[in-house]
């Protein structure tokens, strides 16, 4: 290499250039390179960001300011009044000059609605109209921006001034020029930089003292070296096919590789202890320990011949040598090949076998497996017979402790034909001799090595036996399938074509064989227990029948998962005045603990629907319902005997109890006499909704946190609904699955929708058919819904003025009505009750008060009024002279209660269209006397 002179570098300048590429290559140098790098970037962002920050507190600064002062300006006494004057300039402008110095702002201008100014900081500018959108601050509402225009960029806040009518009547503008706003952010800008240089000589000091440091240690090498120098050191120790042991001074064991390791049969923690602590023989420990040299030299170390050579190692720093041996197995192992061959086969079985048995939950393809994974590598044939209550789920019972017959579910075999049994048939256990009897009285695999000697084999069926050892079979090994200590079923391993009958070894292997197998099948019944007790609850749980009404036309369907039975559910809930609820819900889990999870929450919405309350207040009480079963059963929140929060019952870490884990759900509610349709989701995908002639869509409602989350309160989201519309609500294992995301689903589900002339029972099959996966990973809910409206010659609605004479004149028109609708029968009926809730909502309600009649499955009187009181029920005394009217009506009427709108209440009351038996009174009813009844 050359010089920068075309010469070579000599002397000390040669040095010195040759010290700083070592270096420079390094790891001591490149690790500094890098230190310093990464400071000198952090440091560079952190200036970056502060400075940036800076700029931005700054101008949020800006922008408070300019709004405070408009804000006080707008507000402050007499502005009012200024504005509405002949001369608003004359009166506001030294005002706003006052203002503008006292709140340190640029300008403070006062504008009419317009925008033309009647005050500025600039007086050339008073009477021209400000530049920029002013129409959300002439619309009423106050903002900040920052301005770029004439007369000068800045941060301005534009606030409305309103009369005492609250209408908008000017406007005052307030601002900071952004030139003053980059001022504040420059004179920052000197110790930021000076914080920079400082944190950044720190830095490349720290980043020096650790190259330093690491230079020392690794004596300045650089990492392609120091990687070459493990490569060759993990070369020498466990790539060789020798031994390599190292022995201190002190005779400790310093260091040993695999190969020794195994020669040596050393203990785990072997490096450190003495050669004496080792558990090796006495000639062999001498030989390690003696320090003598040695050159193949041949050592008995148990049942191996090892050729050992010994050598001192060399001398390090005046410190006291040790020695290295190296270890040579030259044990003649050809013999043992074989053996450990077939070893090696059985445990790649065994591995194989823990690999494919199993894989499902379904008892019979388990037993499949164990008798696939054993032919041909194992036997020639494998029957798996099982107890009957295994194959349904259930646990296995003995009478008397003899097991007499099972079940074959599966055979294999390395041909078709075969002479046992086929798959189903019932296989009977008569005779205890037989291998199949002996291997389950006595609990272990059984031996049959010579099936011609096996006399009690024979005996049991002797035509069949016959068949079969002219077939060929000449061996058998039959295991009983436990697990946990009981029997679940029996295993017999058979060979015909292979020549070698099956021996000890053999028996051992098919034991461990059937031991794995039984416990996947165990598995498998539990689960299929299990699945069958939450299939049950679930549907014991969900509707079996939708109820009558008239609003919808209902039809669903349910599936549950083929592996674990979730929350899904669903129903269709009837609500006073005709109207109807659509639930669809989806808890988080499977089993029987997210089945009974659904259970309650199915009766908290039953519960809360009596209540009658939007969808939205609807579900922030059951939202607020599971988070005080989470507390309840989990124990978080509750305080014990010391007043501490008590923590939830574990067992191994485990809560004893969970709560609710998850769920959402969909509430819909549908009046037929409006069409309206409100709707409020936690956390649950929207409904499909096809409205008559067209297009399916995907409504969108406000998103809400699944029920248990809490802390964001629900919305409702409202539609009108034509007669004849349809909405589906589903649950997402309808739509997604590990095989297709959520959006592919939708498509789907809304091509199949969109098919006309389908009924909803027919809508609900071509879903199914469209979108049902081969093994659905969660369950289904499908609801679809046809809408209808009440018929306008079925509603008949008075307004009712606020004076106790017009209670006669309703009461007549509705008796009126209802003979136009042939309910003469229940006319006396419902006079009472209309007399009874309109006096009470002119006495105790407050205007409008309406009167609303529907004829649906029952009648249903409705009387509206603008009060939220809510009557209550009460049992008058003798000497009372009124509070009988709410008693009355719940005595004739079949159902009633109250609702509350967003102005007011509605009383109802339900009575049959055709008329029962009625209570009886001690004297005839003056309906006009019972006007001055109370609640």
């Amino acid at each position: 290499m050359t010089g920068r002179f075309g010469r070579q570098p000599t002397g000390w300048d040669a040095r010195v250039f040759a010290r700083l590429s070592r270096g420079a290559h390094s790891v001591a140098g490149q690790v500094f390179a890098l230190t310093a790098v990464i400071v000198l970037l952090l440091i560079a962002a952190a200036a970056v960001a502060l400075l940036f920050q800076a700029r931005y507190d700054s101008e949020r600064d800006a922008r408070h300011r300019s709004l405070a002062a408009a804000e006080a300006f707008a507000h402050a006494p007499g502005i009012t009044s200024a504005l509405l004057a002949a001369d608003p300039t004359a009166l506001l402008q030294p005002l706003a000059e006052d203002a503008r110095r006292g709140s340190g702002v640029d300008f403070i201008a006062v504008m009419n609605t317009d925008g033309v100014r009647y005050t500025d900081s600039r007086p050339e500018l008073i009477g021209r109209r400000a530049t920029g959108d002013l129409s959300r601050a002439v619309a009423g509402q106050a903002f900040t921006e920052t301005f770029r225009g004439e007369p000068s960029d800045a941060v301005r806040a534009v606030v409305p001034v309103r009369n005492a009518d609250g209408k908008v009547i000017g406007l005052v503008g307030t601002g900071i020029e952004v030139e003053n706003v980059s001022e504040v952010v420059e004179g920052q800008l000197p110790l930021l930089l000076g914080a920079a240089g400082a944190a950044l000589l720190l830095g490349t000091g720290g980043a020096a003292l650790v190259s330093r440091r690491l230079r020392r240690q690794t004596r300045g090498l650089g990492a392609a070296e120091m990687s070459r120098i493990n490569e060759h050191h993990e070369a020498v120790l466990h790539a060789v096919r020798e031994g390599v042991v190292i022995i201190g001074a002190d005779h400790r064991l310093v260091l040993a590789n695999d190969e020794a390791r195994r020669l040596l049969a050393l203990p785990t923690e072997a490096e450190g202890r003495d050669v004496a602590e080792l558990g090796l023989d006495p000639r062999t420990a001498e030989l390690l320990a003696s320090g003598r040299v040695v050159t193949d030299h041949v050592h008995l170390a148990g049942d191996r011949l090892l050729a050992v050579n010994v050598r001192p190692t060399a001398k390090y720093k005046g410190m006291p040598t040790g020695s290295v041996v190296t270890l040579r197995d030259s044990t003649e192992l050809a013999a043992l090949s074989g053996r450990a061959a077939v070893a090696r086969g059985r445990l790649q079985l065994l591995y194989d076998a823990g690999v494919r048995i199993g894989t499902t939950l379904d008892v019979v393809r388990t037993a499949e497996e164990l008798s696939e994974v054993a032919v041909p590598r194992f036997a020639d044939f494998v029957t798996v017979e099982l107890l009957e209550p295994v194959l349904n789920g259930e646990e296995p019972s003995v009478a008397g402790g003899v097991y007499t017959e099972m079940r074959r579910a599966a055979i294999t075999g390395v041909r078709s034909d075969s002479p046992l049994q086929p798959v189903g048939d019932i296989i009977r256990f008569v005779v205890p001799t037989a291998p199949m009897a002996a291997a389950l009285d006595a609990g272990h695999a059984v031996l049959a090595a010579d099936l011609k000697a096996a006399m009690g084999w024979r005996a049991q069926d002797a035509q069949g036996t016959r068949v079969a050892l002219d077939y060929g079979l000449h061996s058998l090994i039959s295991v009983p399938l436990q697990a946990r200590g009981v029997v679940l079923g029996m295993a017999n391993f058979w060979r015909a074509d292979t020549p070698e009958a099956f021996d000890e070894e053999d028996r051992s292997f098919a034991a461990e064989l059937g031991a794995r197998a039984a416990v996947s099948i165990d598995n498998a019944r539990r689960f299929t227990r299990e699945h069958a007790m939450a299939v049950t609850l679930q549907r014991s749980l969900l509707p079996r029948v939708l109820p009558a009404q008239n609003a919808v036309d209902v039809a669903f369907r349910y599936l549950p998962a083929k592996a674990g039975v979730g929350g899904d559910w669903f129903d269709v809930i009837p609500l006073p005045g005709g109207r109807v609820a659509l639930v669809v819900g989806d808890v988080v889990g499977h089993g029987v603990h997210a089945a009974a999870t659904m259970g309650r929450l199915r009766t908290a919405v039953h519960n809360f629907s009596t209540l009658d309350l939007p969808p939205d207040e609807l579900l922030g009480h059951l939202d607020e319902l599971i988070n005080r079963i989470d507390q309840n059963e989990t124990g978080i929140g509750i305080a014990g005997p010391d007043g501490e929060a008590a923590d939830a019952d574990t067992t191994d870490g485990v809560a004893e109890s969970a709560g609710v884990t998850g769920a959402t759900c969909l509430y819909a509610v549908y009046d037929p006499v409006s069409g309206r349709c409100l709707m409020a989701s936690a956390g649950h995908p929207g409904p499909a909704l096809i409205r008559p002639g067209a297009d399916v869509e995907f409504p969108e409602l406000p998103a809400g946190l699944p029920l248990g989350v809490g802390g964001m309160p629900f919305e409702a989201a409202e539609f009108m609904l034509p007669e004849g519309s349809r909405l589906a609500l589903f649950t997402d294992g309808l739509v997604e699955d590990r095989y297709r995301d959520f959006d592919a689903g939708l498509h789907l589900l809304g091509e199949t929708l969109a098919r006309p002339g389908r009924s909803p029972d027919q809508a609900c099959a071509d879903v199914l058919a469209a979108m049902l996966f081969p093994v659905p990973s969660d369950d289904i809910a499908l609801l679809v819904a046809d809408t209808r409206r009440l018929e306008a010659d079925r509603i008949a609605e008075w307004e009712v003025p606020g004076e106790p004479s017009a209670v006669s004149r309703v009461r007549n028109a509705g008796a009126a009505q209802l003979a136009a609708w042939g309910l003469e029968e229940i006319s006396f009926t419902t006079e009472l009750i209309l007399s009874e809730l309109i006096t009470n909502a002119i006495r105790y309600g407050s205007a409008p008060v309406r009167v609303r009649l529907l004829r649906d499955r029952s009648l249903i009187c409705e009387v509206s009024d603008g009060s939220s009181t809510s009557p209550h029920l009460r049992y008058a005394a003798t000497t009372d002279e009124g509070g009988r009217g709410l008693f009355l009506v719940a005595q004739y009427a079949d159902r009633w209660g109250t609702r509350y709108t967003e102005r007011g209440k509605v009383i109802w009351a339900e009575l049959p269209l055709t008329g029962g038996p009625e209570p009886q009174a001690a004297d005839p009813l003056d309906l006009d006397a019972l006007e001055d009844l109370a609640w």
